[in-house]
């Protein structure tokens, strides 16, 4: 048989034999509590360690990793610097969920908003959610097609249709149970191959000549890293990925999973951007997908653990994905309605899952960037973070949330159609604009967001 055969049905059937190992590690949970919550069948909370894994593995997407190594190969080690800062997102929000549900005794996002903030404030909220939940779909299965043909190609659509099926199967079996476990071995997976891809390409250079490809200026990098900052307090409360997560075991367990989770996936994507900036350092010609492009200079041996990395990667953000959505459609949308499912919820929310599946691979085939999935819905939730980090700190008003959330909304939306003036840029780099409205926006959306309580405060204190 010819290479090229033998290559072909390695990565052909390494989908299929992905699929059947996930599948066999997923039980079967016919509760509600291992459906939606994540429960074992004594009806015990999810173990801290595999808490952490599930945390860490489910936010190493692969179209973060294969950003990361873009970036890395466009601005260095200050690009990797700058895509890994998003996930000091995690620890950050693991705190936040930590003081909302000790002093405010909250039981999720949705609810938590419906009670303080009234159900149209739940309602749009569930609404950024559900399109965050969309274009985590067809980003990842864009990921894992790449590495088997060019965008548009009949491989690379074959290829993400089949890995989308394989991990909807799963995902239909048990819900958040099966995401859960399956997310330890996919975690095990991703580190040995990370590990093995970085033995190929980091002893050819000195850690000099690694940093020497960085230039700490605006138009350098610097300008993504702060709006990485920036983002970074918002970005993880539209995430049900994450914040699912966070209600499901005791408190001081779940923040400390949340913080280590957040610093291994920071090393995690710092590391894996040293690909990006071995590929500047060797000449690679710039693409969207410089790690598949890498691999393949590389020999075949490469590119087959690069595929394992971003297959392991994509595979437990899309099972999240999956779980989430039931969760949400299934469960939290009825009681928002005042309505109680009981097991009924199962059937709606694997419906849902399978909607997804169809329905959120339309970009992929349309060959949207990636990378918009990030920086774009990033700056369109920026509105959350007043809302769930300054809670408490003056009276909350379903008005204050509005003015917030949709405030962020509005500024994202006009960044992508282009209508945000240049005057808002700051420096001149390529996300100089996206810097300037994310940082004036949210200062805009934490003005929107307390004078209305601190007005209502003063009226009532004038009352007195």
């Amino acid at each position: 048989m010819e290479s090229s055969s033998w290559m072909g049905l390695f990565f052909w059937g390494f989908l299929v034999i992905y699929g059947v190992a996930m599948l066999a590690l997923s039980p079967r949970s016919v509760t509600l509590g291992g459906f939606f919550e994540g429960q074992d069948r004594q009806g015990r909370t999810v173990a801290p360690w595999l808490l952490t894994s599930s945390i860490f593995i489910s936010w190493i997407f692969a179209k973060s990793v294969t950003n990361a190594a873009n970036l890395g190969a466009s601005y260095g080690l200050v690009g990797g610097l700058a895509y890994a800062t998003y996930w000091l997102s995690i620890p950050l929000t693991g705190f936040a969920i930590y003081r909302l549900r000790r002093r405010f005794a909250a039981k999720g996002l949705v609810s938590f908003l419906s009670s303080h903030y009234g159900h149209a404030a739940a309602l749009a909220f569930t609404a950024a959610i559900l399109i965050r939940l969309f274009n985590e779909v067809w980003s990842n299965t864009a990921v894992v097609g790449g590495y088997y043909g060019a965008s548009g190609s009949t491989e690379f659509i074959g290829a993400a249709l089949l890995f989308t099926l394989v991990t909807l199967g799963y995902s239909l079996r048990g819900g958040l149970r099966s995401s859960i476990l399956t997310d330890a071995a996919q975690m095990a997976i991703f580190v040995v191959a990370l590990v093995w891809v970085l033995g190929l390409v980091l002893p050819q250079h000195s850690a000099a000549e690694l940093a020497s490809t960085s230039h700490w200026s605006l138009d350098a990098g610097v300008d993504l890293l702060l709006v990485a900052g920036l983002q970074a307090l918002s970005y993880g409360f539209h995430d049900p990925v994450l914040t699912d997560r966070g209600f499901i075991s005791e408190e001081r367990a779940m923040r400390r999973a949340f913080l280590l989770a957040g610093v291994l996936g920071f090393i995690a994507i710092l590391a894996f951007s040293l690909i990006g900036v071995h590929a500047q350092l060797t000449g690679l010609a710039a693409s969207d997908n410089v790690p598949a492009a890498l691999a393949k200079t590389m020999g075949i041996g490469a590119l087959m653990v690069m595929t394992v990395v971003m297959v392991s990667a994509a595979g437990s953000t899309l099972d999240s994905t999956f779980s989430s959505l039931a969760k949400l459609v299934g469960r939290e949308l009825p009681l928002l309605a005042g309505r109680d499912l009981g097991s009924r919820a199962i059937g709606l929310g694997m419906g849902a899952m399978v909607l997804f599946a169809l329905l959120g691979n339309l970009p992929m085939i349309a060959g949207t960037d990636i990378l918009k999935a990030t920086t774009i819905s990033g700056t369109m939730v920026i509105g959350l973070a007043p809302v769930f980090l300054l809670h408490g700190l003056t009276q909350p008003t379903r008005l204050g949330f509005h003015l917030s959330f949709w405030t962020g909304l509005a500024l994202g939306i006009a960044l992508t159609l282009d209508w945000i003036p240049q005057a808002w840029a700051i420096g001149d780099g390529k996300y100089a604009l996206l810097l300037g409205t994310n940082l004036y926006g949210l200062l805009l959306c934490t003005l929107g967001y307390l004078l209305p309580g601190y007005f209502l405060q003063a009226s009532q204190q004038a009352r007195r």
